[in-house]
C-alpha cells in the first residue's frame, strides 16, 4: 500500500472528506472541467444530472479511495465543508523577506481576547506555514473561506474550501503532521470573528418605479453589483462576489432578474476578476440562495 493511500485512508477513518488532487500540485484532479464547460461527458456529471465538483465527490468511503489511489500516486485534498472543519492556514512572509508570520498575528489576536491557542491537530505545510484544523461549530452560521479576515497572513478554509492534507506534496515539498491529536473546538472569539454578518430583517422589499424606469433599475444594481466584483481587492474578491450574489438573488427571487442572468453576470465578473471558475460558480450559486430568503421586488 502506498503512503499516499495509507495516508488518505487515515483521514477518511476521522471522517474527513478527501478527494485526489493532481500529482504534486494542490489543483483538484477530478472533475478535468470548469462547471461552464461541462457537456455532462464525465461519468458523474452525467449521472448527477449537473456539473459535480471536487466538493461533492469527496468521500470517506474506503472502497472508492483504495481505487483512485491505486491509480496513480494523487495528493490528497480535504473537504473541509462535509468534513465539519476549519482550518485556519497561518502563512510566512514570501520571497524571503522577513517580518511578522501568520502565528504572530494569531497569537496577537488570542491575547487581546485573553485566550490562548488550544493544542488541536496540527500541519506544517510544504512552505513552512501552519494549519490549524478545528470543528465546525455545532450552532451558528455556517462559516466560509476567508483571506486577512483575521489579520495579516491569516487565511480560513471552512465550507467551499479544501486544504491540502498531510501526506501530500506541493512542488516536491512534503505536507507533514505536526501534532497528531483530536481537532479541537473552534472558540467562541475565532467564530465570532469569521461569522458573516448577518441579512438584514427577513421581511419583502418592494420598490415601486415606473415602468419605463423598472428595467434602468435592475439593470443598474446588476452593474453595481458587477463593480463590486471587479474593484474589490486582493483577498476580498470571493466575499464581495457572495455579497453580490446575496443582493441580485433578493431581486431574482422578487422576480425582477432571471436567476440565469445573475449568475452568468456575476459569475463572469468573478472570473475576470481572477476566481477560479469553480469557485466563482459555487459562491454565486451559495448567494442567490441566502439572497432569496428575502425577496426584493420592483413593482412598475
Amino acid at each position: 500500500m502506498s503512503d499516499l493511500l495509507t495516508a488518505a485512508l487515515a483521514h477518511a477513518r476521522r471522517g474527513w472528506h478527501v478527494f485526489p488532487l493532481r500529482p504534486d500540485d494542490k489543483r483538484p484532479a477530478f472533475p478535468d472541467h470548469p462547471a461552464d464547460d461541462c457537456a455532462g461527458r464525465d461519468p458523474r456529471c452525467r449521472a448527477a444530472g449537473h456539473h459535480l465538483g471536487w466538493e461533492p465527490r469527496a468521500t470517506t468511503d474506503p472502497d472508492r479511495i483504495r481505487r483512485a489511489w491505486a491509480a496513480r500516486p494523487y495528493g490528497i485534498g480535504l473537504a473541509c465543508g462535509p468534513s465539519r472543519l476549519v482550518v485556519v492556514d497561518l502563512d510566512t512572509p514570501k520571497d524571503g523577506t522577513t517580518g511578522p508570520t501568520g502565528l504572530d498575528t494569531i497569537a496577537e489576536l488570542a491575547a487581546a481576547h485573553a485566550a490562548v491557542i488550544e493544542p488541536t491537530y496540527t500541519v506544517t505545510t510544504g512552505r513552512g506555514g501552519t494549519h490549524l484544523y478545528y470543528r465546525h461549530p455545532d450552532d451558528g452560521p455556517d462559516l466560509r473561506n476567508t483571506a486577512g479576515t483575521l489579520g495579516p497572513l491569516v487565511d480560513t478554509r471552512a465550507n467551499g474550501g479544501y486544504v491540502v492534507a498531510a501526506g501530500s506534496t506541493v512542488g516536491g515539498r512534503l505536507y507533514v503532521v505536526d501534532l497528531d491529536t483530536d481537532t479541537a473546538p473552534l472558540s467562541g472569539w475565532l467564530t465570532a470573528r469569521l461569522a458573516p454578518a448577518p441579512l438584514p430583517p427577513q421581511r419583502p422589499v418592494v420598490v415601486s418605479l415606473p415602468s419605463d424606469r423598472s428595467g434602468a433599475y435592475v439593470r443598474a444594481a446588476v452593474a453595481r453589483e458587477v463593480d463590486r466584483v471587479a474593484t474589490a481587492p486582493a483577498g476580498e474578491r470571493n466575499r464581495a462576489l457572495y455579497i453580490a450574489g446575496v443582493a441580485l438573488g433578493q431581486l431574482v427571487a422578487g422576480g425582477a432578474l432571471t436567476e440565469d442572468d445573475a449568475q452568468n453576470a456575476l459569475e463572469q465578473a468573478g472570473v475576470t476578476s481572477g476566481l477560479r471558475t469553480a469557485e466563482a460558480y459555487r459562491t454565486v450559486r451559495s448567494g442567490l440562495a441566502a439572497g432569496s430568503k428575502r425577496p426584493r421586488t420592483v413593482a412598475a
